[in-house]
C-alpha cells in the first residue's frame, strides 16, 4: 500500500472507532475499498490490511448493511468482490435514519413516558418544564433528520419556534 493510501486508511479507521457506528477495521476497509480503482476480493483486502480473511469477511457484513460497501461480481471469477459506495448523500441518509433518528425516538420516548408517571409525583412541574424542554429540542432535531432523509430543505421555521420554547423552560429555577 502506498503512503498516501495508507494515511487515508489509518485516518478513516481513527475516525470510524469513534464514530459509534462503525470499527477501526470498518473504517479502514471503506477506505482501503474508497480509493482502489477496482474492486477487491476479500483475499485481497486482507493481505493489504494484514488481517486475517475471516475478520475481514465479519467486518465487511457490517459495510455492506450501512450500504458503504457493496457486493461486486468479476467475470471470471468465482469469488465475490467489494467496491465502496460513492453516493455519500444516499449513505448519510441511511445511517441518520437508521442510527440518529432511533436514537432521538427513543430519547423522545422515555420522556414521553417520564411525563406520565410526572403528573402523579411531587415536583410535577418542574419536571414537566424540564421534560417539556427536551421533547421540543428532541422534536425538532426529529423533524430535521427526517427532512434530510427525504432530501427536503429544513423549514426554518420549525426550528425557529422551537429554540425560544427551549431556552425559556431548560431555565435553573423555572
Amino acid at each position: 500500500m502506498d503512503r498516501a493510501t495508507a494515511i487515508f486508511v489509518d485516518g478513516m479507521g481513527a475516525a470510524a472507532a469513534t464514530s459509534g457506528i462503525l470499527s477501526q477495521l470498518q473504517g479502514r476497509i471503506f477506505a482501503l475499498l474508497y480509493l482502489h480503482r477496482t474492486s477487491l476480493a476479500l483475499e485481497d483486502i486482507a493481505s493489504e490490511l494484514e488481517q486475517s480473511k475471516s475478520n475481514i469477511s465479519v467486518n465487511i457484513r457490517g459495510l455492506v448493511d450501512w450500504h458503504l460497501v457493496r457486493r461486486t461480481r468479476v467475470s471470471g471469477s468465482r469469488k465475490d468482490h467489494y467496491e465502496a459506495a460513492t453516493d455519500f448523500w444516499r449513505v448519510m441518509q441511511e445511517i441518520m435514519e437508521r442510527r440518529f433518528r432511533w436514537n432521538v425516538r427513543q430519547v423522545l420516548a422515555a420522556a414521553a413516558e417520564a411525563s406520565r408517571a410526572a403528573e402523579k409525583g411531587a415536583g410535577r412541574e418542574f419536571m414537566a418544564q424540564r421534560l417539556g424542554a427536551l421533547r421540543a429540542f428532541f422534536s425538532a432535531i426529529d423533524v430535521g433528520v427526517g427532512a434530510f432523509t427525504q432530501g427536503k430543505p429544513l423549514d426554518p421555521e420549525a426550528i425557529k419556534n422551537v429554540l425560544p420554547m427551549v431556552a425559556t423552560r431548560a431555565r435553573p429555577g423555572t
